[in-house]
């Protein structure tokens, strides 16, 4: 995490960062620097971890040292707690960045006599601030100071005291209080001289908890007015503003694969635009799953990280299924390309659902998110749908080129709403089971992608160990045909045109025997024409001979009888 600074907004107001992901994004940048805030909700709300966490990141990441004044838990407790966070309380207060102060307040002990104030308080305090130079100091809870105390009027003057000094010491401070009866806490005053007023709500709702966070107020300062989720985990308290508006960003021209070349050819461009959703939908047992392991083996070998949401099957369950195909994604995990978050739908409420996936969307910043599926969230339609929105405007608002499935009822064609994702998805295949002749076959066809033409036409695919195979379907005048029936079809096709070329080829020889009959009869046509043309000649030649030699013969008659004169 890269280190915070105070940051002072337009309107003038200094904020300390809390280092907390998310919750400086909502208070736009923290909270009031110098000023104190009121930290309020039930039990087992997190209102201890998070005065600690706003601590320890203070010293950590902000050079700025603490004190945390308990009046509940002992330091060695507090300690031991906040180990499994990997918070080195001990390390911290060694080195002079913090200090755990455990004031014992016990009320069988406490006689309210005469009067009361917080002097003794404001020196003990005091004394810790001035010892280490802190910035930021944390009183939990507020409750236990006052538990033994009933003179309301008493009560609010050293609570307005408390506050005040606070505020003439600079010090940022945080105070945590219980949650009140009809009001934010027990004595509803802290939240009037408080600055700001952040409540925490752990709410059950069909037996699942969810945890909520909102800015109740924030004097001096705009900041997010809607509730956000928030996550308390091995990681600590993070929150979610997943109701922040999208961010511009610049569209991109790539094309990336979807991993299976045939469905990448059907698509002009060949492949999706990156940063696009594309939602893949089916009945059962039509390849969706299997799908969405080409598409992240495809990233994975072009060196993206990827994550893969999974709420019905294990990660081991799909790396498993997955080299049935050929695809090794064990190989992915293992060089830290691929990473399986597998959570069943029950274990969270819808909100606490996208607010895991957008911290571990940040946390790992993957190019390419498989979510499958989309269609195992319950809930009601409107809240479904409202979550599964934000989650898609999650990812195109950080460039991430996502995949969606989504299983479908029944094994008609109908283009159904898909929770109302399908007409915000830039593309959406269909996988459909079709049964016939005793057997199921795969149909796969995209009826959509934005931005780009591609193909209408409908493909049978196959997962063979080499992958997803497309095949183009065989449509005849019964309809679509796959499988047996469109191989049995393709032979009586290749029978038909086997018979057809025979019979070609006998006509073929019938037309090449009569031309050549008709050959040779203008042969011995030619023949008996050229015999009868040479008779021709030699007959005018023996006429013209005859008279020749009758003319020859005339004039030697002609001759003998002038001499006989």
């Amino acid at each position: 995490m890269s280190k915070p600074h105070s940051a002072r907004e337009l309107t003038g107001l200094l904020k300390a960062p809390t280092g907390i992901v998310g919750f400086d994004d909502v208070t736009l940048g923290g909270l009031p620097a110098g000023r104190p805030t009121l930290i309020c909700g039930a039990a087992g709300c997190g209102k201890t971890l998070f005065g600690i966490t706003f601590l320890v990141n203070g010293a950590t990441l902000c050079d700025e040292p603490g004190v945390f004044m308990t009046f509940e838990e002992r330091p060695e407790d507090l300690e031991a707690n906040f180990r499994s966070l990997g918070y080195d309380l001990n390390g911290l207060a060694a080195a002079g960045k913090l200090i755990v102060d455990h004031v014992r307040v016990e009320r069988s002990e406490i006689e309210e006599a005469g009067e009361y104030d917080l002097e003794g308080l404001f020196v003990r305090l005091g004394f810790a601030v001035d010892r280490i130079g802190a910035k930021r100091v944390v009183l939990d809870t507020i409750e236990s100071l006052f538990a033994g105390f009933t003179d309301q009027a008493i009560l609010r003057a050293e609570l307005r005291r408390l506050f005040g000094w606070l505020k003439e010491r600079g010090l940022t401070a945080v105070i945590t209080g219980e949650r009140g009866e009809g009001q934010l806490t027990r004595h509803g005053l802290e939240e009037y001289v408080s600055d700001c007023v952040i409540l925490l709500d752990n709410r059950v709702e069909d037996q699942i908890a969810t945890r909520r966070l909102r800015v109740v107020k924030y004097r001096g300062s705009s900041h997010g007015t809607n509730e956000f989720p928030f996550l308390i985990d091995e990681d600590g308290i993070s929150v979610l503003p997943i109701t922040a508006p999208r961010r511009n960003l610049a569209v991109c021209n790539e094309i990336v694969s979807s991993g299976i070349p045939g469905l990448d050819a059907m698509i002009r461009n060949g492949g999706f635009y990156r940063g696009s959703t594309i939602l893949v939908s089916g009945v059962s047992g039509t390849g969706k799953t299997t799908m969405a392991s080409h598409f992240v083996n495809a990233a994975c070998l072009r060196g993206e990280r990827c994550t893969f949401f999974s709420f019905e099957e294990s990660a081991e369950e799909i790396c498993r299924n997955a080299r049935s195909v050929g695809l090794d994604l064990h190989a992915h995990v293992a060089a830290g390309l691929l990473r399986f978050e597998w959570a069943r739908p029950s274990l969270y409420g819808l909100e606490m659902h996208l607010a895991r996936m957008q911290r571990d969307i940040e946390t790992f910043k993957p190019a390419v998110v498989v979510i499958d599926a989309i269609s195992a969230f319950r809930g009601p339609a409107g809240d479904v749908q409202s979550i599964l929105l934000r989650t898609v405007d999650l990812l195109k608002s950080s460039g991430i080129t996502a995949m969606f499935t989504s299983l479908r009822s029944g094994a008609s064609r109908d283009e159904g709403t898909d929770h109302g994702l399908s007409s915000i998805m830039d593309s959406w295949i269909k996988l459909v089971d079709v049964e016939e002749n005793g057997e199921r076959n795969r149909i796969l066809y995209l009826i959509k992608s934005r931005g780009t033409s591609h193909s209408n036409q409908l493909r049978e695919f196959r997962m063979t160990d080499r992958g997803i195979e497309l095949i183009d379907a065989y449509i005849g005048p019964e309809g679509v045909l796959t499988g047996t029936a469109r191989i049995t079809q393709e032979a009586r096709d290749r029978a038909a045109a086997d018979q057809r070329e025979r019979e070609s080829n006998r006509r073929q020889r019938q037309f090449a025997r009569r031309r050549e009959a008709v050959r040779r009869q203008i042969e011995e046509l030619e023949a008996a024409l050229q015999a009868e043309e040479d008779e021709e000649a030699m007959l005018l030649g023996e006429d013209e001979l005859r008279d020749a030699t009758l003319k020859s013969d005339q004039a030697a008659r002609a001759i003998r009888r002038r001499a006989a004169e």
